[in-house]
C-alpha cells in the first residue's frame, strides 16, 4: 500500500463513523427519553406519578425558606438577649472606679446638675474585670444553649462561658465513636445523603483565639459601637447564628460581647422539618406506586387482553376469535373494545361474504361451462348442417354469458375498493340524470322504450342549483342509474315509456325509475337484490348476469343510501277488489349535502 492513499474500505468506516456522530447529535435528549422510557405501560405510568412528585417535594425542600425564617428568628431574640447582658456587664462587672478622680474640665453642667462628658470619658480606661464578668455570664446564660465571650478593644478574649464551671458540677461531652464499625453501610449512607441534602453555603467559623478577636469583622464592628449578627457553620457543617454587640459605658466601648448558639440546633430543626417532609414523601410515594399500578391495571390490562385477542384473530385461521367486551365501561378502553368488536365482527362479515361470493361464483361459472361442453361434445355427432348451427349458435351465446359473467363479478369484487379508494366528491343527481337519459335514449333501439326524465322543483328556500347535490363518486352512480334503466327496458314492452324521476325530500335526494312492465312478485321484491338471482320470462334465461340490481344496492349502501323495489297499482275495476299491477318501481334515497359542507383540508 502506498503511504499517504485512503482505500476505500477506510473512507467508507470514516464516512460511516461521521454519520453515526452527526445522527448522534441529532438525536438530542428527546431521543435518549425515548429510548431509555420502559416499554410496560404500568411501569410508565408509575415513572411519571413519581417523577411529578420528585419534582414537587424537590421544590419544597430547594425553596423553602425555613432555615432563614429559624435563623431570622434566631438573631431576634439574641440581640435582645446581648444587649442586656452588655449592659449587665458594663454596669457591675468593670473594676471599681470610685477611687478616680474625674477632672472638672470632663464634667458638663446643665443649671445645678453636672453630668459626665462621653467624649472625654472614652480616653478614661474602665477594664472588664473578668472575676466579675464570669460568674455574671454564668447566672445569666443558666439553663440555655447559648455560649458567651467577651473581648477587650485590644482583641483579648477574657471570657469564654464554656469553662466557666461551678463547684460539683459534672463535665459532660459528646465522644465520637472508636472506628466507623458502629454504624452500617446504609446508616452512613443515608447519613452522607441527609448531610448533602442538608448541607449549606456558610463560610467555616473559625475559633477565637485569645488575642486574635480584631479578625473578625463582627468584632471589629462591634467595638466601633455597632451590633451586628452573622452566620457561619463549623466544621461539622452545623449552623451558628452569632451576634456581637458593644459593652459601653458612658458610651465608652469597654469591649465586644459575642453570643453564638450551640452548632446544630438550628439543623436539628431544620432536620426534623425536613425528614417529616421525605417521610411524607414516601409515603406519598408508595400510595402513589398502589394507585399508578391501580390504574395501569384497568388500563393496561384491558389492552394486553385486547392485543391479544387481536394477534389470535391475525394467526386464527379455521376458528373466530370472540374480542373481550369490555363495552360496558363508559371510557376510551370500552370504546376502544366496542370498535374492535365491530370491527372483528365485519371482517368476518366480510369472510363469510367473499365465501358466498365465490361459491355463487364458482356455481353460476358451471352452468354456462357445462351448456358449453355438452354444445362441444354433442357437435362431432351433429349429422345435418342445422344441428351443427345450432350447436354453434349455443356455444356463441354461452361465450357471451361467460364473459358477461366474469365482467360483472370483476366489477363486483373490486367495487369496495375502488368506494374507500377514490375521494367523494360533491356530484349534482339532476345533471348526472339528465346525461344518462340523454345517452339511454340517443343509444336505444327501435324496439326498446324511450326514457322520460322529470326534475321536481325543489321545495321551500333551496336554490336549484343546490337541491339534488350529494357527496359521492359520480361514475358510481351513473352505474346505479344505468343498471335500472336497462332492467326497466328489459322488462317494458315496445311502445312504452320508463320514467325517471327525481325529488329533493327533506334531508335525502329521491331517485325513481318506473316501467310499464309485469311488476315483481311480492315474494321477490327483496330477492332481486341478491347476487346471481334473475326473475325473468322465459326465453331471456343467461342473458343476464344477475348482478346489477346486487351491485346497485352495494353502491348506494356505501353512500349511507337506500335502495328498494316495489310495484305500482292501478284503480280497481268496478266491483273487484284486487288492484291491476302497472309496472316496477326503484327507489333509491342518498342523502343531500349538507349547506355548510366544506370540503376537507388536503394539506
Amino acid at each position: 500500500m502506498v503511504s499517504g492513499v485512503e482505500t476505500p474500505d477506510r473512507i467508507d468506516f470514516e464516512d460511516s463513523v461521521q454519520a453515526e456522530t452527526s445522527v448522534a447529535e441529532r438525536r438530542g435528549l428527546l431521543w435518549w427519553v425515548h429510548r431509555l422510557a420502559p416499554a410496560r405501560l404500568t411501569s410508565r405510568i408509575v415513572l411519571l406519578n413519581l417523577a411529578g412528585l420528585v419534582v414537587l417535594v424537590t421544590g419544597i425542600l430547594y425553596f423553602n425558606q425555613f432555615r432563614q425564617g429559624l435563623i431570622d428568628a434566631r438573631v431576634e431574640s439574641l440581640l435582645p438577649q446581648a444587649h442586656i447582658i452588655a449592659a449587665a456587664v458594663a454596669g457591675s462587672a468593670t473594676v471599681d472606679t470610685g477611687s478616680i478622680v474625674i477632672d472638672p474640665d470632663a464634667l458638663i453642667y446643665s443649671g445645678d446638675d453636672a453630668v459626665p462628658d462621653a467624649d472625654r470619658l472614652r480616653d478614661l480606661d474602665f477594664p472588664i474585670n473578668p472575676e466579675n464578668a464570669g460568674p455574671l455570664l454564668r447566672r445569666l446564660l443558666a439553663n440555655t444553649t447559648i455560649r458567651a465571650r467577651i473581648i477587650d478593644p485590644d482583641g483579648n478574649l477574657i471570657v469564654d462561658s464554656r469553662y466557666l464551671y461551678g463547684r460539683g458540677e459534672i463535665l459532660r461531652s459528646d465522644l465520637p465513636p472508636l472506628d466507623g464499625t458502629t454504624e452500617g453501610w446504609l446508616e452512613r449512607t443515608w447519613q452522607r445523603f441527609m448531610d448533602w441534602l442538608f448541607s449549606s453555603d456558610y463560610p467555616l467559623q473559625k475559633d477565637y483565639g485569645l488575642d486574635n478577636g480584631k479578625e473578625f469583622p463582627e468584632v471589629a464592628a462591634a467595638l466601633n459601637g455597632a451590633s451586628v449578627s452573622v452566620v457561619r457553620i463549623n466544621e461539622r457543617g452545623a449552623v451558628i447564628v452569632l451576634v456581637a454587640v458593644p459593652i459601653q459605658r458612658f458610651k465608652a466601648v469597654l469591649g465586644t460581647l459575642v453570643l453564638s448558639t450551640t452548632g446544630g440546633e438550628i439543623d436539628n430543626v431544620i432536620r426534623a422539618e425536613r425528614q417529616i417532609v421525605l417521610y411524607t414523601f414516601a409515603f406519598v410515594a408508595l400510595v402513589t406506586i398502589l394507585l399508578s399500578i391501580l390504574i395501569a391495571g384497568t388500563i393496561a390490562e384491558p389492552i394486553r387482553r385486547l392485543a391479544a385477542a387481536a394477534e389470535r384473530v391475525r394467526r386464527g385461521i379455521n376458528k373466530r376469535v370472540e374480542i373481550p367486551d369490555f363495552t360496558q365501561r363508559r371510557d376510551e378502553v370500552g370504546h376502544l373494545s366496542g370498535a374492535l368488536r365491530d370491527m372483528t365482527t365485519a371482517l368476518y362479515n366480510r369472510i363469510d361474504a367473499i365465501e358466498a361470493f365465490a361459491a355463487d361464483v364458482s356455481h353460476e361459472l358451471k352452468n354456462p361451462l357445462t351448456s358449453l361442453r355438452s354444445a362441444v361434445e354433442t357437435l362431432p355427432f351433429a349429422k345435418t348442417t342445422d344441428q351443427r348451427d345450432h350447436l354453434v349458435e349455443i356455444v356463441k351465446d354461452d361465450v357471451r354469458r361467460l364473459d358477461r359473467l366474469i365482467t360483472d363479478i370483476a366489477d363486483a369484487s373490486r367495487l369496495d375498493a375502488e368506494l374507500a379508494r377514490v375521494e367523494a366528491k360533491p356530484v349534482d343527481v339532476g345533471i348526472l340524470l339528465e346525461t344518462m337519459v340523454n345517452i339511454a335514449n340517443e343509444i336505444r333501439k327501435p324496439h326498446q322504450a324511450e326514457i322520460k326524465l322529470e326534475i321536481q322543483p325543489p321545495p321551500g328556500d333551496i336554490p336549484r342549483d343546490k337541491a339534488f347535490i350529494v357527496l359521492g363518486h359520480d361514475n358510481r352512480l351513473g352505474q346505479v342509474i344505468r343498471n335500472l334503466i336497462d332492467n326497466a327496458r328489459s322488462f317494458t314492452r315496445e311502445g312504452t315509456i320508463v320514467r325517471v324521476r327525481v325529488r329533493r325530500m327533506q334531508d335525502d335526494v329521491e331517485i325513481r325509475v318506473e316501467d310499464e312492465g309485469p311488476g315483481i312478485r311480492p315474494d321477490n321484491l327483496i330477492r332481486i337484490f341478491e347476487r346471481f338471482y334473475t326473475d325473468r320470462p322465459e326465453g331471456s334465461f343467461g342473458k343476464n348476469s344477475g348482478l346489477g340490481l346486487s351491485i346497485s344496492k352495494q353502491i348506494v349502501e356505501a353512500h349511507r343510501g337506500r335502495i328498494w323495489a316495489e310495484n305500482r297499482y292501478g284503480r280497481a275495476p268496478q266491483g273487484e277488489t284486487e288492484r291491476p299491477v302497472l309496472g316496477a318501481r326503484f327507489i333509491v334515497r342518498i342523502p343531500a349535502l349538507p349547506e355548510d359542507w366544506t370540503a376537507p383540508d388536503e394539506s
